[in-house]
């Protein structure tokens, strides 16, 4: 089996593929990333990889089949673009793209290039949801008619100083102090569409906002967005709804998913650490089956072993099989680019709605270039960019929280002292 060689951008999140390109028969030959600490550690591992701080000299490295795109969480779509115009495959963290004329470009150079694209989705393959990805599509369940996604992952007062605090938030013109919590929505949502098949098509949203402060979660240290997540119903493309959360922040942590069909239903179990609730009406039980069954799932595959041992529930590892696999058989991926940008579009439209309290819109079909043209020019984004560039719309419907030039000054003064505390 011939190897694929890749490329890594951003060696903060993309270091965690490196086990699995290794096990998925990948060569690992060049490494980019604007901070050469990040280079010079990944080095000790992956000393033959050549390294660059250029990412127009990365993707020109001779023989590059390939890369996983792992920069900053709102910037994939424009390197991503790079690649596919040089017919390199790639393999893109989420979100696709954070603004709408993004996620249209993005489809465009996917479909000019022969290169495949795929998004790097990993919740989906957690071993609880490829069970339920195998019941639902057993049939035994029928018709999906509802479903409920939440990836709830609360910060804690660790999280809002130290090591922790420079990691996630170095600066006030970071996107994770400006970034809406509905924007990080495909942990949620990405499941449930892998399990039942099925796309969201219009999307409405509440806002479930409380401010932070010293007593609660996170100290005045971390950033003052006072957004906890949004709810978001999505009506789909077979008639069901789902209902999502996005990044939420409340309640206690975990991810959980329900599928409710027209016959039962089934559920990872909240906080049973990937416990199976599957349920049948007592006219549908299936032979062999009891009305309520209660199980820990296996892996369904003769590779659990690797996937064990990769991060997120063995998510990274299958993420990377079905990359390797879709480039070495010339297919589409499940996570393509069509999927990849209608879950972005779902996300920015989802955070627009919650702006106005609950406003549908409809989300675009990225096949058709009638729906493509409406959004072409749609750069709307409420984060800063690498480059300055201010936000065009707020993160969050209650104006007296909005950042100001003092409150993101005084975090930056906050994250000095920090620094210069830990160089006495």
């Amino acid at each position: 089996m011939k190897k694929i060689r890749i490329g890594i951008f951003g060696l903060s999140r993309g270091k965690s593929f490196i086990e699995s390109i290794l096990a998925c028969n990948g060569e690992i030959v060049a490494l980019c990333d604007t901070d050469e600490s990040r280079i010079a550690e990944r080095k000790k591992t992956l000393p033959d990889a050549v390294a660059y701080t250029d990412f127009d000299k990365f993707i020109a490295h001779d023989g590059l089949d390939a890369v996983v795109i792992a920069n900053y969480f709102h910037e994939h779509a424009s390197f991503a673009i790079k690649a596919l115009e040089k017919d390199i495959h790639v393999l893109s963290e989420c979100t696709s793209a954070a603004t709408m004329g993004d996620a249209v470009a993005l489809v465009r150079a996917a479909e000019k290039s022969k290169a495949i694209y795929m998004l790097a989705e990993n919740y989906p393959y957690m071993k609880f949801n490829q069970e339920m990805r195998r019941v639902y599509r057993g049939g035994s369940l029928g018709k999906v008619l509802f479903a409920e996604g939440e990836y709830n992952h609360p910060l804690w007062n660790d999280w809002s100083k130290g090591d922790c605090l420079e990691l996630l938030c170095p600066n006030s013109k970071h996107w994770r102090y400006h970034m809406p919590r509905v924007y990080y929505i495909t942990h949620s949502l990405a499941p449930l569409c892998y399990i039942t098949g099925v796309m969201p098509k219009r999307v409405t949203a509440l806002p479930v906002s409380h401010p932070f402060d010293k007593e609660t979660c996170l100290s005045d240290l971390y950033w003052r967005l006072p957004d906890r997540s949004a709810i978001v119903s999505c009506f789909n493309d077979d008639g069901s709804v789902f209902r999502v959360t996005g990044w939420a922040q409340f309640g206690a942590e975990g991810n959980s998913y329900r599928i409710c069909g027209t016959l039962g239903q089934i559920e990872n179990i909240r906080g049973e650490d990937g416990r199976i609730m599957l349920r049948y009406n007592d006219y549908a039980v299936p032979e062999g089956m009891s009305k309520v069954n209660s199980y820990l799932p296996e892996w369904q595959t003769n590779d659990g072993g690797l996937a064990d041992m990769a991060g997120h529930g063995g998510g990274d590892y299958f993420v990377v099989k079905e990359f390797f696999e879709s480039i070495r058989e010339k297919k589409q991926p499940i996570f393509d680019v069509y999927f990849g940008v209608t879950l972005s579009a779902v996300a920015i439209l989802a955070h627009r709605s919650a702006l106005e309290y609950g406003m549908p819109y409809d989300v675009p079909d990225f096949h058709l270039e009638a729906d493509r043209v409406k959004y072409e020019n749609d750069f709307d984004t409420p984060m800063y960019s690498s480059d300055g560039k201010a936000p065009t719309m707020p993160n969050t419907e209650l104006a007296e929280y909005l950042p100001t030039e003092e409150s993101m000054a005084e975090y930056d003064a906050a994250v000095a002292r920090y620094r210069a505390s830990r160089e006495q």
